[in-house]
Parts: structure tokens; C-alpha cells; sequence
């Protein structure tokens, strides 16, 4: 009996061995789905570890001056683009245009850390929370602003953020000057009539939209001696206030000749205060009436055009492609890893 032993073991080893083989063949494949072909997974996973490398979210701060506080808080890049949005658009917009205000939000804050000049910012800031910048509020403040409606708006928005996570708009390889506004007058404006340079991005482009804005009309009444004052200009003794001597590509008015002086239509506004540069006036005994049509400087992209053109069926890309002419959009992660090497 005792020789046939090793046999017996070597038998029983062999009968193991063919039942364990298959189960470790099988294993693999039954942990878990299989989505698609081997090949295509190992790309997948070199891809994930490729990205892994690239510093994102929290790596990423933004260091914004709170003006009223007077002092800097920083936040995480994707958390900025939440408070940015939340702060410049109504959450009750449709989510196509909050996805393109967030790309606008995220492209400028990108180019605001690729730029080297921080004139007139206190030492670690990036950005006001102000239209000096873009108007920021966290999350303590969007729950006061809000009130019970904080949970659907802040999770609509982060929803529009994150749709849009890594993205930028481009022109040339270089983020791209994403400005905006609230409401044209029909159409926006060329970058010259308002900024000293033209930008090939930023040119006129109808915007239908806008008239059914709120906010498309305006009022503003000055007494004949404010206006005078304001605009450092004398009335004629007439009924009459000035002519319109020429118009912008936008429809608005690029200058006025009043009572032998020219002035701008950007000066007017801004002296006067008014919310466009396309307006008209009157005047009734000592008064001026003056009307206008659109709310903001008019360049890039429209926010109620936006939601005018989401509420159309268009996405965010074609929304972004509308108004800012000629650009790209492009993932921010090599920018993002320039600026970290910086630091």
C-alpha cells in the first residue's frame, strides 16, 4: 500500500489543478461589467492615470478681495465658477445658458491667473467680488439671498458648472476676453466702441432675444442744469438738446454734436448714468427725458440672449459660439498646470 502513495498525491495535485486553472482564467472577467473590448479598457485606465497628474478643483484656489469684509477669501477654482454664476445669472435660467455663463465665468478667471499684471489688487487677491470683476458671493451669502429656494437654485447651478468642468473658450491657443452683459438692444456691440482695442471675437451679432427682457427698456429724467453739469456742455436756448452724428455697428450711438461739442455715446452713459448707450431724449420745460434700449456695455455674450437661445432648444456650445465669434472650446488643464508650476 505505502508505494503506491505518491501517486495517490500526485493524482489528487492534477484533479486540483484542473478545477482551480479555469476559475482563475474566469475570474477577471466576472468581477465587475465588461463595457467593451480589452483593448479599449486598457486605454481607458491609461488615460485616467494620465489625468490624475494634472492638478484640478481644490489643487487650484482662487483668491478673492471681498470688498465689504475687506479681506481675501480663498476658494477652490470650481467653487469660484458656482458663486460667480449663482451671483451673475438667475438661477431660473435655463441650465443650457447657465453652462455657457459658467464657461464665460471660467475662462475669465483663467485668464485673469495667466495675466501678470494685478495692478490695484492687495497682495494675494486674483480678483474683486465686484463688476470690477466678477460678482462673487459664497454659499453662507447665496443662502441668505435665496432663502428657502437655496437647495434647487445652488444645486442647478453646480449641476451647470460641473456639465462644463475643465472648459474654456479660446482664440488662438489663449483664453479668450469671455465679457458679458445682461440685455443688447437687439444686437451687441464691436469691442472698439466701448474698449480701445478690436478683438476678433467680440463683433456685433443680432440677438432677438433680448426684447423680451425685462430689462430691455429704460428710463432716466435730469434737469436741464444736471445734465449740463454731468456732461460739461451747454444747452442751445431752444427746445432742442443735440443730434446723433454717428451710430456704432450695434445700432447705438457712437457720438452726439451738442450745441457745437461732441461727446460720446460711452460718455454719456457713464456720466449719466444710464443703462445703454442706445437711448433717445426729449425735453419737457426744464427737464430731459432720455430712454433707452438694452442693460450694460453690450460686448460678448448676452445673458438673456442666452436664455433666449436656450430657451430655443440650443446648448451651451452653440450659445458661446454665437456671441463670441471664432473661438474654441478647449480643456483649461494644460493652463492650469502652467500656473501651479508658478507657484
Amino acid at each position: 500500500m505505502t508505494k503506491f502513495k505518491p501517486f495517490i498525491v500526485l493524482a489528487a495535485v492534477l484533479f486540483a489543478v484542473t478545477l482551480v486553472v479555469p476559475a482563475l482564467l474566469v475570474i477577471p472577467f466576472t468581477e465587475g461589467t465588461v463595457s467593451g473590448k480589452l483593448g479599449e479598457e486598457l486605454k481607458q485606465d491609461a488615460k485616467t492615470e494620465k489625468t490624475a497628474e494634472i492638478p484640478q478643483g481644490p489643487a487650484i484656489e482662487v483668491g478673492v478681495y471681498r470688498l465689504a469684509q475687506k479681506k481675501i477669501e480663498t476658494v477652490p477654482l470650481e467653487d469660484y465658477i458656482v458663486g460667480v454664476v449663482a451671483s451673475e445669472m438667475p438661477a431660473e435660467f435655463e441650465k443650457e445658458a447657465l453652462k455657457a455663463q459658467a464657461l464665460a465665468a471660467r475662462t475669465f478667471i483663467v485668464e485673469q491667473m495667466l495675466n501678470e499684471n494685478k495692478a490695484d489688487l492687495p497682495e494675494g487677491a486674483l480678483v474683486y467680488d465686484t463688476v470690477v470683476h466678477q460678482v462673487y458671493k459664497n454659499e453662507n451669502e447665496l443662502k441668505q439671498v435665496w432663502g428657502p429656494d437655496y437647495k434647487w437654485k445652488i444645486q442647478k447651478v453646480r449641476e451647470a458648472v460641473n456639465e462644463t468642468r475643465g472648459q474654456i473658450l479660446t482664440f488662438d491657443g489663449s483664453p479668450i476676453t469671455a465679457s458679458f452683459f445682461s440685455t443688447s438692444n437687439g444686437f451687441t456691440e464691436n469691442s472698439e466702441a466701448i474698449w480701445p482695442n478690436s478683438v476678433p471675437y467680440l463683433k456685433s451679432v443680432e440677438s432677438k432675444w433680448d426684447l423680451q427682457s425685462p430689462k430691455f427698456n429704460g428710463r432716466a429724467v435730469y434737469t436741464v442744469q444736471e445734465f449740463e453739469k454731468k456732461l460739461g456742455v451747454k444747452l442751445p436756448n431752444d427746445s432742442t438738446i443735440g443730434n446723433v452724428t454717428e451710430r456704432t455697428a450695434g445700432q447705438r450711438v457712437a457720438k452726439v454734436e451738442i450745441n457745437g461739442k461732441v461727446v460720446s455715446g460711452k460718455d454719456i452713459r457713464e456720466k449719466l448714468g444710464l443703462k445703454s448707450t442706445d437711448f433717445t431724449w426729449e425735453r419737457k420745460g426744464d427737464n430731459i427725458i432720455i430712454n433707452t434700449e438694452g442693460y450694460g456695455h453690450g460686448v460678448g455674450m448676452s445673458q438673456y440672449g442666452a436664455n433666449g437661445m436656450a430657451s430655443e432648444g440650443k446648448n451651451y456650445k452653440e450659445i458661446v459660439s454665437h456671441y463670441y465669434q471664432g473661438v474654441e472650446i478647449a480643456a483649461s488643464d494644460q493652463l492650469l498646470t502652467k500656473i501651479t508650476a508658478k507657484k
